[in-house]
């Protein structure tokens, strides 16, 4: 009775920390297809979801066009981190600077930091998507520094390093936040046709014998 009730109060735990990671669907690596993008390193990803990258402080960047499966990888493995009793925090690019700006605005930004530091496993998401305003990009800087060599970062995105200063506005913002961002990091290129567009495409394709 014992076992099960430590069980349980584990299930329970796992659980919470799955709905504080705020993550907008749960996905694991056990539904991601692998042969539909063919450039993913499936050994290195197994190998994250081993989650002891968050032990080292090492960050972990998701790069590719649109539809090669980065949401759901950065979603996998925030799922991975949780499961092994990590605290996770999901946001995207756009909405960690719209919620650092509103407590900026509130006074509270400073708490608003430390939150967010306190976090193993920080997943931002698109980033690349929507270009940020100078003092939006300062802040986002401003999370990726204070986590530096603290804690883990994850974060996707659509564009090459060459184009993030047209996100971030600042050559020198840029330089510093790659730098502190790829300085102890695992590097995942997904390219190749959208895994959308190709079930789309699979979906309005004639059936045989019609």
């Amino acid at each position: 009775m014992t076992e099960l009730e430590l069980l349980d109060r584990e299930r329970r735990a796992t659980e919470r920390r799955i709905q504080q990671a705020r993550f907008p669907v749960v996905k694991s690596l056990d539904t991601f297809e692998f042969l539909s993008i063919p450039s993913v390193n499936k050994a290195l990803v197994l190998e994250l979801a081993r989650c002891e990258f968050l032990l080292r402080h090492e960050n972990v960047l998701l790069l590719g066009n649109s539809g090669t499966g980065k949401t759901h990888l950065a979603l996998a493995l925030g799922l991975a981190a949780c499961q092994r009793g990590h605290r996770v925090r999901f946001t995207t690019a756009a909405a960690l600077v719209h919620e650092l700006m509103e407590a900026r605005d509130e006074k509270r930004l400073l708490r608003f930091q430390k939150q967010m530091a306190s976090h193993e496993l920080l997943i931002v998401d698109e980033l690349g998507f929507v270009p940020l305003s100078k003092t939006g990009a300062e802040v986002l800087f401003e999370v990726f520094s204070q986590r530096y060599e603290r804690v883990s970062t994850l974060v996707t995105s659509n564009l090459p390093f060459a184009e993030w200063t047209e996100v971030l506005g600042s050559e020198r913002l840029t330089g510093a936040l790659l730098d502190r961002l790829t300085h102890h990091v695992h590097i995942l290129e997904m390219n190749g046709e959208s895994y959308r567009l190709k079930q789309s495409k699979h979906r309005r394709s004639p059936q045989p014998g019609r």
